[in-house]
């Protein structure tokens, strides 16, 4: 997210910021509303919707129960194979008592209860050691208030827990207390005496079900609501299957690509084939003419991103895609057209030597211990590329657009923006627009955009009243994406004579995607102002350097960027922790032992390391493969999205020069586990994808053009080359924090410092591979 940083100068402006709302016009009313509490997040303006005549009641804004004891929990976060829905279902049923058998989820509507308040309190760029401060919380309690007046939508970040882990078990803890009040009142037992269990209320020797309450319980209006203690739970903390598990076997429709509907056209979309340019000219009457072809649909692209181009509907996907190449496309001379990888790692290699650059963290006098006349510097310049989604479910949407009112059949991270693109295409009031909501196949923030919905809005303008459905090629979908930015890191370090850290400066260099994607969506809170997301990874770890400065410049290229699966983190903590392997070696220790040596004071960062490479037999020497072929281990840690996890991995080198990681230990302290098996799975995941990205993932640019297009040039792990992994849970009493993305950071740098051990040379370009490329700037004193 997007703020201020928080260091001597930022309490300075917050201090004037409240000075100045109390002494100027309207201020009195300012500091009235700060001193509230949040607004409440249990009734919305926007029932969940129950069929006509059911029977079935919402008792509030995040679960119905129908007369056959059926429990719904509805759902406001995207289910895009994280497992989410599940562990939301696990907080309400634990806090309801209802029978686990008799759990449905659904998707909820838009509404401001549902808007993720975490995420923004989360994104604020604060150190985690200074959350303790007074101002700090005050802060973060008004920026919990403003997010909550907000109330934006918004599946990411690793916050969906830690947004939910409140008001769900709330949610459930409030229908138990009416259902218990509805038993006393029906049986005149004094409701002290009663208590839930299963799905029913046991009064004395009675017992009512559920569902034979729902009408009286809808009525009551409990005063005090108490939530179990972890010691009283009997959901949470259990591994639990998912409740979609069945489906999915089953092969259930499930996500938007399923979506069929009476009457409905398909569209396929020819795309600029270089960044920047768009149709001058095109055949409509040759396509027209193609089989099964209904209409041909200009499309000019709006600031959602949805680049310009041209839209063939027709009577089946297939046919609409055959027919593209009849419209014999002259697209316009790109700006870009000179635009190539190596001229943007240049200018960013530039811009991260400069000393000019927004300090996220400053601690020290960390530039003058650096620059000071003979002062013994190590220096060092890590590099990742441009990087793509790439999840498995293409982006598709279906929409069907009336005169005066519009739905819109999508899979969604942030279905209000999703909303408000199609009303930006329609000039339909947004209260006239339904979106419905589907499983997502795959997304790691590529569906945080809209810009799929504001294409799809305008292709069915063209065919009024009929249901249109776009589909991308997975060339489309790598081609137009909103990439991971490529970055570069510098780092510098002043050295004791012993090899001991006196200061430490960083200076990264990146497009600004999350602001990038606030421009487009129109998110004013974070359109303006430094971005964080790109400079996370370096100046938030728990390391206890002497002094630090920790800075990021934002570079303007033409490339169209978004937020991608752990964001900074996903190639900060390879530049960081490969770093401190580096000052590991320079000062003539144990990697392990020259970190815990930082971590004095955060005894659960210590923790995690441990517990990873106590599992992983650091200490003891690693064996030759059944190979025969010699074997090393690498060890990373990051802390990102409030939990830390911990990595080794077993790595060896073949005679082909080809890396192979045999082996990754993790450990994590994600706080309070609501479901270790949704946890431990969300570790694999992100294991594969992260080391998807460290040994083959790379978009590159070339004449303005995106190379890569399907999976052959743009490599996912293979089954074969998946590692074995162990995941360790590190039990704790803090509320839960991320753990969809946490896994992802530490895994590209314990392959890379394990590598480093085995070929005696550090690797400091993304992807990891044995080429001279990879040796590009050396450490040195």
């Amino acid at each position: 997210m997007v703020s201020v940083p928080f260091d001597r100068h930022f309490l300075r402006m917050r201090r004037r910021a409240f000075l100045l709302a109390g002494l100027g016009t309207g201020g009195a009313l300012f500091l009235g509303w700060t001193l509230l509490p949040p607004r409440q997040r249990l009734q919305g303006r926007h029932a969940p919707e129950v069929p006509a005549g059911s029977g079935i009641v919402a008792l509030n804004g995040w679960l119905t129960i129908a007369p056959d004891d059926t429990v719904t929990i509805v759902a406001p976060k995207a289910e895009m194979g994280q497992g989410i829905h599940t562990a939301l279902a696990m907080l309400v049923a634990e806090e309801l008592d209802c029978d686990w058998q008799q759990v449905r989820v659904t998707h909820s509507p838009i509404d401001r209860i549902y808007g993720n308040v975490a995420a923004l309190v989360d994104g604020l760029p604060i150190h985690p050691d200074q959350l303790d401060a007074p101002l700090v919380r005050g802060v973060r309690w008004l920026t919990a208030k403003v997010a909550r007046e907000i109330g934006v939508m918004m599946t990411g970040g690793s916050s969906s827990v830690r947004d939910c882990w409140m008001v769900a078990r709330q949610a459930g803890a409030t229908a138990r207390e009416a259902l218990l009040s509805a038993a006393a009142e029906q049986t005149g037992v004094p409701i002290a005496e009663c208590r839930t269990e299963r799905g029913v209320v046991v009064c004395g020797t009675q017992r009512l079900r559920y569902g034979s309450l729902i009408s009286a319980a809808v009525r009551q209006r409990p005063s005090r609501v108490v939530l179990k203690t972890p010691s009283q739970f009997t959901r949470i903390g259990v591994s639990t299957p998912r409740l979609d598990a069945r489906d999915k076997v089953q092969g259930a429709p499930l996500y938007g690509i399923d979506v069929a509907l009476p009457d409905m056209l398909y569209a396929a979309v020819a795309m600029p084939p270089v960044l920047g340019s768009r149709p001058l000219h095109f055949n409509q009457q040759a396509a027209m003419a193609r089989p099964g072809v209904r209409a041909v649909v200009a499309l000019e692209g709006t600031r959602y991103g949805d680049p310009p181009g041209v839209a063939i509907v027709a009577e089946s996907w297939w046919q609409a895609r055959q027919a593209l190449p009849a419209l014999a496309i002259e697209w316009s001379p790109s700006p870009h057209a000179a635009l190539s990888s190596d001229g943007i790692m240049s200018t960013l290699r530039e811009r991260a030597m400069r000393g000019d650059a927004f300090a996220f963290r400053r601690s020290g006098d960390a530039e003058a211990l650096v620059n000071a006349p003979g002062a013994r510097v190590m220096e060092s310049l890590y590099e990742a590329p441009y990087l793509a989604h790439a999840a498995m479910e293409p982006i598709n949407a279906t929409a069907r657009i009336s005169r005066d009112q519009a739905e819109i059949w999508v899979g969604t991270q942030v279905p209000g923006f999703v909303r408000d693109a199609v009303a930006h295409v329609t000039a339909i009031d947004p209260s006239r627009i339904t979106v419905h909501q589907y499983q997502l196949g795959g997304a790691f923030g590529r569906r945080l955009e809209a810009d799929y919905a504001a294409q799809v809005a305008m292709i069915a303008r063209a065919i009024p009243g009929v249901p249109v459905q776009v589909i991308w090629t997975r060339e489309d979908d790598m081609r137009a994406d909103f990439y991971r930015p490529a970055a570069v890191t510098r780092f510098r370090a002043a050295l004791s004579p012993t090899g001991n850290v006196r200061a430490i400066v960083v200076q990264s260099a990146s497009q600004a995607p999350f602001k990038a994607l606030s421009q487009r969506v129109g998110f004013v809170p974070t359109m303006r102002g430094p971005d964080r997301t790109m400079a996370e990874g370096t100046w938030d770890q728990p390391y206890e350097f002497p002094a630090v400065r920790a800075a990021h410049a934002e570079v303007s290229l033409p490339v169209p960027v978004g937020s991608w699966r752990s964001v900074g983190h996903s190639h900060q903590a390879f530049f960081l922790e490969s770093f401190i392997d580096e000052l590991a070696q320079q000062a003539g220790q144990d990697p392990l032992a020259y970190r815990l040596a930082l971590l004095a004071r955060h005894p659960r960062a210590a923790t995690v390391l441990r517990r990873a490479t106590d599992a992983a037999g650091w200490n003891t020497p690693i064996a030759r493969g059944d190979d025969g072929l010699l074997r090393a281990r690498g060890l990373a840690l990051h802390w990102s999205f409030g939990s830390y996890v911990a990595q080794v991995a077993d790595v060896s080198i073949d005679g082909a020069q080809q890396l192979r990681v045999h082996r990754v230990v993790s450990a994590i302290d994600c706080g309070l586990i609501v479901n270790p098996a949704g946890v431990t799975q969300q570790v694999e995941s992100a294991i594969i994808y992260g080391l998807s990205a460290a040994l083959h993932g790379e978009i590159t640019i070339e004449n303005g053009r995106v190379r890569q297009g399907n999976f052959h040039e743009y490599r996912p792990l293979r089954i074969d080359e998946c590692p074995v992994i162990e995941t360790h849970l590190i039990a704790s009493s803090e509320p839960p924090s991320g753990a969809g993305e946490v896994a992802l950071p530490p895994v590209a740098p314990a392959v890379g410092n394990a590598i480093a051990v085995l070929i005696g040379r550090r690797l400091r370009q993304l992807p990891l591979r044995l080429t001279s490329r990879a040796v590009r700037g050396g450490a040195g004193t």
